[in-house]
Formats: C-alpha cells, sequence, structure tokens
C-alpha cells in the first residue's frame, strides 16, 4: 500500500475515534454505495441491519429532494426517536453514519 494511502487510513481511522470518544456516541458506521457496510464499531448483526435501512433510507430521501427540486441534493439527514438520534451524511461514494443517544432539547 503506498505511503499516501496509508496516511489517508490513519487520518481517516484518527477521525472516527475522535467522534466515537464525544459524549452519547453509541458507534459509527461507513457504508459504500452498494450498500455494503465497509468500516462499523457495531457488532456484526447491528451493522448489516443498520446497513441495509440506513441505505434505504438515504436513497428514498435522495429521489424525494430530486422530486422536489431537481437543482438540489441530499447533504446531511438527521433522524431523532426518543433513544436515539441518526446523523447520516451521503457523499457520492459513501455514507458516513453516526448513532448517538438523544438529548433533551
Amino acid at each position: 500500500m503506498p505511503l499516501r494511502d496509508r496516511n489517508k487510513n490513519a487520518e481517516l481511522e484518527e477521525n472516527l475515534k475522535r467522534i466515537c470518544n464525544y459524549q452519547g456516541v453509541n458507534g459509527i458506521l461507513i457504508i459504500n454505495a452498494d450498500g455494503i457496510p465497509i468500516k462499523s464499531t457495531f457488532d456484526q448483526y447491528t451493522t448489516v441491519h443498520y446497513a441495509a435501512v440506513i441505505s434505504a433510507i438515504t436513497i428514498q430521501v435522495k429521489d424525494l429532494i430530486k422530486n422536489l427540486d431537481s437543482s438540489d441534493e441530499l447533504n446531511f439527514l438527521r433522524l431523532r426517536s426518543e433513544q436515539n438520534e441518526i446523523l447520516i451524511a451521503p457523499d457520492k461514494d459513501y455514507i458516513l453514519v453516526v448513532v448517538q443517544v438523544s438529548s433533551e432539547v
């Protein structure tokens, strides 16, 4: 692996660790464009479950945004329940998902 790729991987790992250390963060998941989990801090069952559901939701919301305004695109999605908050940051090739404990507003 070229040095540049190793540096990028190390930087990614450092950023993921930093995010995981925030108070209330339960875990992080990175999904590729095909809905396949690439990186996760969850157990295998939770990883596969979240990847399937989040991929489907992201595709649907992207389509919704495009239908509302063809010049617009989805940048960030925040889902909140009584227990958890799911932060979804879709990109061209990947989806970053952060699951954290819902806080009182």
